[in-house]
């Protein structure tokens, strides 16, 4: 499940990608699929980097070209804290952080290593929940945020964007994403407490999951009128400014 979209944030090749709370691995093996790029994910969850390197085993090689042309794309993962990142200052081309800052107590703190790591014009792609469904699961179910790694704050986008701005960069785009997610969340909250999953809900499941495998014209001109709507995530682009 993609949420950022690489029209708006373009990779050229020999680009340095960092995904940050890469999970299990969505961004960071889209990046490398995407171009010649070395694509780097950092997680704080070590089942969760095991699961990407698995899954990346059946992507690099359907990644490399049929004949003997030599591919620079390359692959890398690291477990750290966003906090605390293991990388020189003006390391990336571009940075991804989707769905992460909202799970971050001093996700300020984050932000600053972000802008550390990133080179001068590179770009920075930032995703979070979108306040108003957000803030309806939080009224549905206290265990939707209220568990051990959950989400602990609901972001307003102006003042995340307010608060990247302020580190040097300058914000170019917006957009939505996951539409068609937003009503299986508030279903998951709504029946939240229940010891097996009802019907609907296993059921609106089956449906998310053929829509990601098949990606019918249906589903995905749906999604794309109702993400102004009602998108589950909120996706912001910025540059960082050039040094002079």
């Amino acid at each position: 499940m993609q949420t950022v979209d690489f029209t708006f944030f373009p990779l050229l090749a020999g680009d340095v990608v960092l995904d940050l709370g890469c999970g299990e691995g969505r961004h960071v093996i889209s990046a490398y699929l995407e171009a010649e790029v070395h694509s780097i994910g950092v997680d704080l969850s070590l089942p969760d980097l095991l699961t990407t390197r698995e899954k990346m085993r059946e992507f690099s090689t359907a990644a490399q070209p049929a004949n003997d042309v030599a591919d620079a794309r390359s692959f890398g993962l690291s477990s750290a804290s966003a906090l605390a990142l293991p990388f020189a200052d003006n390391t990336f081309d571009k940075v991804i952080c989707s769905e992460v800052l909202e799970h971050i107590p001093d996700y300020q703190s984050a932000l600053r290593e972000i802008e550390r790591v990133l080179k001068p014009g590179g770009l920075f792609c930032a995703s979070v929940p979108r306040r108003w469904p957000e803030k309806l699961c939080w009224m549905l179910s206290e265990g939707y945020h209220n568990t051990p790694g959950g989400h602990i704050r609901i972001f307003r986008a102006r003042e995340l964007r307010r608060d990247i701005e302020t580190l040097g960069m300058d914000h170019y785009h917006r957009h939505w994403a996951h539409a068609l997610h937003a009503p299986f969340w508030w279903l998951k909250c709504l029946f939240w407490n229940r010891r097996e999953e009802p019907w609907l809900v296993r059921q609106y499941h089956r449906l998310l999951v053929w829509d990601l495998m098949q990606r019918p014209r249906l589903t995905r001109v749906a999604e794309q009128l109702l993400n102004p709507l009602m998108g589950k995530s909120v996706v912001m682009y910025f540059r960082k400014s050039a040094a002079l």
